[in-house]
């Protein structure tokens, strides 16, 4: 026997499909069996439910205290939840498909992530602002990551970094180590502020000094903490559209599953850099669907992460995914884009796992047998943000390591790009070992050498 309590208003149990076999209170049976379902038809008043599992062995009770609205939600898989209220990354029960099961004591730990809560109603028309559930309060927009707004310079003393790097590259030789101590733990903040303060003392370029005293992989990787993570991905777009083809895996590394705020900023540098709008650069590098898909992301209107998730809403998205995909001959794909670039990534957690529970498939699967190629990549990458951004930056960057020769451009860009962020670096770190069962740092030293291979290590350290 199992309890749980529940802070509900009875009478909202109205209209909720309540998957058991039989469920009475204490005034008589008020459930009905539509579809295999049962349907609650009348306003409870009970404070008092039993509901009986289909096995005899296995039953739970459910305290219901009235309190202002809420909706109950029973998973036939016991695993009882308040609906809205969807286990976050890392804690929900294991999963097939090659993903992992919850982290244990000493795995990696729990990822912090924003409070997942409401969005509802239809997907709102291409191109259009996302609809706002009725009754749900407006979401609070998030800021841009650190790094992502110019106006936010450290005012700190960095006069000791900068004669460090002086020092390290002035006269006969350089001090690559002092350039990796200096630049591998810098916070984005603190970039500008360092490159100031050397011009100002120094009457030189950071930059210039670097690229004439380093060069091969060593440069590229601290010409790219050097750029900070804004210019950083700016450069990473512009580099994915010039040229003849477009590097998608680029620009699915800087845009896929960023807020809109980031999205906002990076558009906004993008077009100082290069005086070119990316939405002009991007509709004149892709074409057809694939465009069109990149463009949806483009236009930042994913819901805020503050945005509550409402069970009803996550309902309507399975169920049109679903029909877009295996319910038909043929695949509505930009039905399973317009979704998957506007909701939020705990919306789109909960829209995955509520799949594989409804279909016993899951999602992710879904779209690797229904669509191929460079969308194939960008909406799994979609899922993985939404399900657990520390083991899909772990995927990331075994595949930059897997197989013949090492990618090493892209092992570069996506190293950088973790760590920003310390705490996202040692979860992702703890995801590595527990999805490969090997340590990461121990797997690049395998792979690179040299300062090449210490700046990495030094950045993930």
């Amino acid at each position: 026997m199992e309890a749980i309590l529940l802070n509900l208003d009875i009478s909202s149990l109205r209209q909720a499909n309540i998957p058991h076999k039989a469920i009475r209170h204490n005034r008589g049976t008020v459930l009905h069996h539509h579809k295999g379902l049962l349907k609650v038809t009348a306003n409870l008043k009970a404070t008092h439910l039993r509901a009986s599992m289909a096995s005899r062995h296995n039953s739970t009770v459910i305290h219901l205290n009235p309190l202002p609205k809420a909706i109950v939600h029973i998973p036939s898989n016991n695993h009882l939840t308040p609906q809205g209220q969807f286990p976050p990354p890392g804690q929900y029960p294991p999963q097939p498909h090659g993903q992992y099961p919850p982290p244990q004591h000493g795995q990696y730990p729990p990822q912090q992530h924003q409070q997942q809560p409401p969005y509802g109603g239809p997907s709102a028309p291409y191109g259009a602002p996302p609809l706002q559930a009725y009754g749900a309060p407006p979401a609070m927009p998030a800021p841009p990551s650190p790094g992502y707004d110019p106006s936010q310079v450290a005012h700190v003393d960095m006069s000791g970094a900068a004669d460090a790097l002086r020092k390290a590259m002035k006269g006969f030789g350089t001090d690559e180590s002092t350039i990796i101590r200096v630049l591998a733990h810098m916070p984005p903040q603190e970039i500008a502020a360092l490159k100031m303060t050397y011009n100002q003392r120094h009457k030189r370029s950071l930059e210039s000094d670097i690229k004439s005293e380093i060069s091969g992989y060593f440069e590229f990787a601290v010409m790219a903490i050097l750029r900070g993570p804004l210019q950083q991905d700016v450069w990473c777009l512009n580099d994915a559209l010039k040229g003849a083809g477009t590097k998608e895996s680029l620009l699915d590394d800087v845009l896929i599953g960023r807020s809109n705020a980031d999205i906002r900023a990076i558009k906004s540098a993008y077009q100082q850099t290069y005086r070119r709008s990316l939405e002009a650069d991007v509709k004149a590098d892709l074409s057809a669907k694939t465009e069109r898909m990149y463009l949806m992301i483009l236009a930042a209107t994913r819901r805020e992460e503050s945005a509550p998730v409402l069970p009803q809403a996550v309902d309507a998205d399975v169920t049109e995914l679903h029909r877009a995909t295996e319910a038909k001959t043929g695949t509505e794909q930009l039905t399973v884009c317009s979704i998957l670039t506007s909701r939020s990534d705990g919306q789109i957690r909960a829209i995955a796992q509520t799949y594989e529970h409804k279909y016993r498939r899951a999602l992710e699967s879904v779209i690797k047998s229904e669509f191929a190629g460079h969308m194939e990549d960008a909406l799994v990458r979609m899922v993985r943000t939404g399900a657990d951004k520390a083991m899909r930056d772990a995927i990331a960057l075994e595949e930059c390591m897997s197989g013949a020769g090492t990618k090493d451009e892209r092992l570069i860009t996506r190293t950088v790009a973790i760590h920003w962020d310390r705490q996202h670096a040692a979860q992702v770190k703890g995801a590595y070992k527990h999805r490969f069962k090997k340590d990461l740092l121990s797997r690049i030293r395998g792979e690179t050498s040299g300062d090449y291979e210490r700046v990495l290590v030094a950045m993930l350290e």
